[in-house]
């Protein structure tokens, strides 16, 4: 079985040896993915982010058991810190989700930070697309924390949850970091703990203040998802807002303004990635050119643009 064929039909070797060529750039993952382009865009995808220690793992966790419970297959990209041995994922996350890792219906992949931006939505978007190819209802991205690149990555998502939780300020932090711009539904993790109620209480004041009618109408849930208790509202509340976008068109025009980020980011990357192996080879040169004055910084970082454009 060939790798298109095998993704095509949901192998899980294949899903995973086509992730793992995809993420890596290689030319065998750029043909999988040209392959499988007409065959994406059938499943939802899910974006979780908020602060660690939050419960994003374990929420996912007991979600999925919920949606497998309707026999949907699902698809998990968790996105782990970097080990500094070895470049690769840490893997936390598939420790965290025991349950999920034991199912044949659910197909996980833990996805290094790699301590990159741009490469790293790429790749998550790309592992979404196999996932979404490979016959997968849902798709659920978990971010590793809050920041540019998470934010990035829940951009890509047809609907991004901020999962928040009672202790250490986590809700003050939320609205000082922005992390809450992107909120399409909060869940208030930890529920059963003290002071769930007053965040709740004091993220619908900081949504009030906002001049955005979105924001006053983004849904705060509650739940404790070791317990799995408020998790079927969760999976609820997200088909529900979806099945809204879907009527007043609002989700394909998500996904159009998601495709314009997402080749932008692609341009760049490319762009980039032939300024490097292009013109790299200039760089010590028209460095020792800017320090003895023989060209500026800008007529020096234009001129390995430049080279770089020639090579395509």
């Amino acid at each position: 079985m060939n790798l298109v064929d095998g993704v095509r039909k949901g192998d899980p070797l294949s899903v995973s040896r086509g992730i793992s060529a995809a993420e890596n750039g290689t030319a065998e993952g750029r043909t999988l993915l040209d392959a499988i382009a007409p065959l994406v865009g059938r499943a939802t995808r899910v974006g979780f982010t908020g602060p660690p220690g939050v419960g994003k793992s374990t929420t996912i966790d007991a979600l999925v058991q919920v949606i497998r419970a309707s026999g949907d297959r699902v698809g998990v990209i968790a996105v782990d810190p970097t080990s500094p041995f070895t470049g690769g994922a840490l893997l936390g996350d598939r420790i965290r989700m025991g349950k999920s890792t034991e199912d044949a219906g659910v197909f996980m992949r833990s996805m290094a930070t790699r301590g990159t931006t741009g490469g790293l939505s790429r790749a998550t978007q790309d592992a979404a697309d196999i996932l979404d190819a490979s016959g997968v209802a849902r798709v659920l991205i978990e971010t590793v924390g809050v920041g540019q690149s998470e934010v990035e990555i829940a951009r890509a998502a047809d609907l991004t949850i901020v999962i928040l939780s009672p202790e250490s300020g986590d809700g003050i932090q939320a609205m000082k970091s922005g992390i809450l711009e992107i909120a399409d539904l909060v869940l208030i993790n930890k529920a059963d703990r003290i002071g769930a109620d007053k965040l709740e209480q004091d993220l619908r004041g900081a949504f009030d203040l906002r001049p955005s009618r979105r924001q006053a109408d983004i849904p705060i849930l509650h739940s404790v998802a070791f317990q799995g208790k408020g998790i079927p509202e969760l999976l609820n509340a997200i088909d529900l807002i979806l099945a809204g976008r879907r009527n007043n068109g609002d989700f394909d025009q998500r996904r159009q303004s998601n495709m314009v980020k997402r080749l932008r980011n692609l341009a760049e990357y490319m762009i980039e990635r032939d300024l490097w192996n292009g013109a790299g080879g200039k760089l010590e040169s028209v460095a020792k050119d800017v320090l003895n004055h023989s060209k500026t910084s800008y007529q020096a970082a234009e001129l390995l643009v430049h080279e770089a454009l020639k090579t395509r």
